[in-house]
């Protein structure tokens, strides 16, 4: 069917309501508008939905989450496991509710109970809850850090983390099957409470979702010594970190905790915010001015479903705040969990770090230097997550996790969760900065004595966005063209190694011996690059953008920002 001939269909179909007709009706005669809303159905990808929300069949709507739904449902069902259940959680978001409550009704239709969160919850305390209800998965109704037109819907297995091989190709399968949205089965939410299939849930999960964070923290004694002096600036950038956040620091006895006012409640539109990312400065453009207001220590961020954290701390050297990317705080963080866990002999046998492929290679001597063993995914935290799946079924014999992080901002002390955890973030960063307070350091202090001793490790990205049908077809041509002719150099660094995760070959330029990547596959390109630089290509899988990766070490802190910049406009000049 064409999409003109889709588009006809919702305008005409008694199915859809007047206000998705009304919608579509307003755009009669755009034929670029019709295209990018009718082209293709919304991927239901390796983790879900996510997508500019609308009518049409490549929008985030009710109808698109009701057939994502019903896959899932129809999955369950094959599985056996239809009596487990599924919790569900929303943020923020515009129609996070509805969306939310689109998805329970759905699943009640089938007989199986929702689990739904009273009010807005972070991503992995859905991931808590999974496991804690022992259901045999979850929806989370979020589209992390993207701009305010967007939504997302992200499926959980019962591990708690999100679904990978095979449940994850098992469930597209499902949803591809459907080819009708008539076909997804319907009750109204009174019929589902009514029925025993619909339930909220809150306080409880929150209270033992608490008790699990705390358990992460070693010196209890170095929080209570400073949590009077140490000032700590948060803001959840209109987000799901707000109540988590502001409870964990408060039970565990800071008393200068600071919110950004603009930035305290939900707001789906984002109206303090460019792009309601900790990843951009400009996200801290507020707190940081009340930083300096109230000359706070550590200013912090989490993203709208507060599972990625920002950090901002003061160098007292300067006076000016130092910001920390998703590399550098989670290094600080790791430094400190395996340090600590040594000295104190808290740290289990075969203790191991997880992390991926595209995360700073500071990782290497870290964990080096501390006897840990180190395990490299690919992209996602889903790929973590399930490393800790992997520990516990074999009694934890060979690897015991205690740590994981990816360089998107984003890590989880503790298996309490199986996907990233900003409010954990928060409470171990916290403790980091009680630690350096203690002993007259900053965390400025602490990076710097990182990397004089592990090395001058940098990294960045370069993000190309090319949005509608012929901005996917760029895409797969760059990928084609890095695949099918790879570059033997980029400036003056020789290509040694070329690892394609798509076809799971690692290729020896210099011999041309092949190997296997040993990871599964994805559309991924990595080239490994002398005295440890590197670059990777990779296709975002939730937004029309493709992203190259970048790390290199230098000498000092100045050469490695030269070497990057170098690195930058070498890959910039290959595509």
């Amino acid at each position: 069917m064409s999409y003109q001939e889709e588009y006809r269909k919702w305008l005409e179909d008694p199915w859809f309501d007047d206000d998705t007709k009304a919608e579509l009706k307003a755009i009669e005669g755009d034929e670029k508008e019709i295209e990018d809303r009718f082209y293709r159905e919304l991927e239901f990808g390796t983790g879900g939905l996510r997508g500019v929300i609308g009518a049409g069949t490549n929008r985030m709507n009710v109808y698109t989450v009701h057939k994502a739904t019903q896959g899932l449902a129809n999955y369950i069902i094959k599985a056996g496991t239809r009596s487990k259940g599924v919790a569900i959680a929303y943020d923020c978001r515009r129609m996070g509710r509805e969306f939310a409550d689109v998805a329970a009704t759905c699943l009640a239709a089938n007989g199986i109970k929702a689990y739904v969160f009273d009010e807005l919850r972070p991503t992995p305390e859905l991931s808590f809850a999974v496991r804690e209800l022992g259901c045999t998965a979850g929806i989370n109704v979020t589209a992390s850090h993207n701009p305010p037109e967007y939504n997302g819907y992200k499926v959980y297995w019962e591990d708690g983390a999100q679904v990978t091989p095979p449940n994850d190709t098992g469930i597209i399968g499902e949803v591809q099957a459907i080819r009708n949205f008539s076909d997804c089965k319907k009750m109204t939410k009174d019929e589902a409470i009514a029925a025993g299939l619909y339930e909220e849930i809150g306080a409880a999960i929150d209270d033992r979702y608490m008790t699990e964070l705390k358990k992460q923290i070693i010196h209890p004694d170095v929080i209570e010594a400073v949590a009077k002096d140490i000032k700590i600036v948060y803001t959840p950038l209109c987000g799901a970190g707000n109540k988590s956040t502001r409870r964990i620091l408060k039970e565990l006895g800071f008393e200068n905790v600071y919110v950004v006012p603009e930035q305290t409640g939900p707001d789906p539109e984002f109206t303090t915010l460019d792009y309601p990312n900790p990843e951009d400065p400009k996200a801290f453009t507020y707190a940081l001015n009340l930083a300096k207001e109230k000359d706070a220590d550590i200013v912090l961020a989490t993203d709208p479903d507060a599972d990625r954290l920002g950090v901002y701390a003061k160098d007292l050297k300067t006076g000016e705040y130092m910001g920390f990317t998703g590399n550098m705080s989670g290094m600080l963080i790791a430094e400190y969990v395996l340090r600590e866990r040594k000295a104190t002999g808290t740290m289990p046998e075969n203790p191991t770090l997880v992390t991926t492929i595209v995360t700073t290679n500071m990782t290497f001597p870290i964990t080096e230097s501390y006897g840990v063993k180190l395990i490299e995914v690919l992209t996602g935290f889903k790929y973590i997550g399930e490393q800790i799946k992997l520990f516990e079924q074999t009694g934890n014999k060979d690897n015991n996790y205690v740590f994981g992080l990816e360089e998107s901002y984003g890590c989880l002390a503790g298996t309490h969760a199986r996907d990233k955890d900003a409010i954990v973030a928060v409470m171990m960063l916290c403790e980091v900065a009680s630690y350096c307070k203690k002993n007259g350091k900053t965390l400025c202090d602490m990076m710097n004595e990182m990397y004089e001793k592990y090395g001058y490790f940098k990294e960045t990205q370069y993000t190309i966005t090319m949005k509608g049908a012929d901005g996917a077809k760029q895409i797969q041509a760059t990928m084609d063209k890095l695949r099918n002719d790879p570059p033997k150099a980029f400036g003056d660094l020789k290509v040694l190694k070329f690892r394609d995760y798509k076809t799971g070959v690692v290729l020896d330029m210099e011999t041309g011996a092949r190997s296997e990547t040993g990871l599964p596959t994805s559309n991924v390109l990595y080239f490994d690059l002398p005295d440890n630089n590197w670059c990777c290509a990779r296709p975002s899988g939730t937004e029309p953008k493709i992203k190259f990766y970048m790390g290199v070490k230098g000498t000092s802190l100045e050469d490695a920002a030269k070497r990057l910049e170098a690195l930058t406009e070498a890959v910039k000049a290959n595509i």
